[in-house]
């Protein structure tokens, strides 16, 4: 039988009362409530001076009677839910940092994986919050990077704390005033552009995957070749029309770069990601451009890049910062800090460049 809010109340303070902290965790399940309702009965009652809450456990108010609150570690009993679309290939560092970080605080991570499906992002996040999380870590499945006019609303109606990462909202979106943590990769694209620049080229072509990175990729070329007087060239076909397949995505990228290159105006590209320039580059070279006589190639991601047989130069995003950087603000935004950030924060971490081989500079070491 559901209790009322008043016995609900008072099974709480009795329990609290007796054992002197209890996790929130352990209480909800004792009581047979859902840990969303339990948070908002401890808050509650913390605010009338009946409990006090600290780091994820419930404790008799010092002074008050009852036995004295069992000693609580910094951040012992504290849940940090993490909703990511995947754990493999680039979320695997992103994740690996942000565990370091919440575990290095006595703290505990809990996964729940999107897997790019329609609605999956916002079912697993109430499903870690339903058993226990106190926060989220929130990498939403927006094709953009971002959500569209009227999506991820629910994100922003969350009670318990949310750091969104590698991801972003417009101005005015009410996903925008949530604390964000996320690679620049804006600014990635364009230090590419600039070091070609830098090696004489004048024509620089973009060849990205349709992926939440791509918009970022393309503003940030746009803004290095405008910035820096470049000749324009064409871009991608894959722009206006995303590919049907992965094998259409390197058929007519491997065909935009050969014309580039034939035409006299291409000189250099980007490609996202370096998985995708080693599958290109061999082809490329099948077709008679040499790289990087031909055709200077800087990689981005980073992930694979330097295996390649043509070791390649690539923007390497820092996800492991990217993580971590994320967990320690909601770690704070839960009061594991001595002084919590008072106002929500944007932050962003510059990716770096690798100089290697298939850009034509002098390797810096892989």
């Amino acid at each position: 039988m559901r209790l009322h809010v008043d016995q609900r109340h008072e099974r709480v303070l009795q329990l609290v009362r007796e054992r002197g902290s209890l996790r929130v965790a352990e209480l909800a399940e004792e009581l047979g409530m859902s840990a969303v309702t339990l948070r908002r009965d401890v808050e509650t009652l913390a605010a009338q001076g009946l409990v006090e809450r600290l780091h994820g456990a419930v404790v008799w108010p010092s002074g008050a009677s009852g036995p004295a609150p069992a000693a609580v570690p910094y951040a012992e009993g504290l849940v940090v839910g993490m909703v990511v679309p995947t754990t493999e290939y680039y979320y695997a560092d992103v994740v690996r940092g942000a565990r370091e970080a919440v575990e290095l605080a006595g703290a505990r991570l809990t996964i729940g994986l999107s897997r790019y499906l329609p609605d999956e992002d916002e079912a697993q996040a109430r499903r870690l919050l339903s058993t226990g999380a106190d926060g989220l870590l929130l990498t939403p499945s927006w094709e953009r990077g971002h959500p569209e006019p009227g999506e991820g609303l629910w994100a922003a109606e969350q009670e318990t704390p949310v750091v969104l990462v590698e991801r972003w909202a417009p101005l005015g979106h009410p996903v925008a005033g949530l604390d964000r943590v996320r690679s620049d990769h804006a600014h990635g694209a364009a230090e590419a552009v600039v070091h070609l620049a830098g090696l004489g080229h004048r024509s620089i072509a973009l060849a990205v995957q349709e992926s939440p990175t791509a918009p970022r990729l393309r503003a940030g070329y746009a803004a290095a070749v405008a910035a820096l007087g470049l000749s324009p060239v064409a871009a991608s076909p894959l722009q206006d029309a995303p590919s049907r397949s992965e094998a259409d995505r390197f058929e007519r990228t491997l065909e935009y770069l050969c014309e580039g290159v034939a035409g006299g105006d291409v000189t250099a590209a980007i490609v996202h990601s370096d998985a995708d320039a080693i599958v290109l580059i061999p082809r490329l070279q099948a077709r008679g451009v040499r790289v990087p006589e031909d055709l200077a190639v800087i990689a981005y991601d980073d992930e694979v890049a330097s295996l390649a047989d043509l070791p390649l130069t690539a923007v390497a995003p820092d996800k492991r910062a990217v993580g971590a950087a994320a967990a320690k603000l909601l770690l704070s935004r839960l009061g594991v800090s001595d002084e919590g950030p008072a106002a929500r924060r944007h932050l962003d971490i510059l990716p770096t460049l690798r100089v290697r081989v298939s850009c034509g500079a002098a390797a810096a070491g892989a």
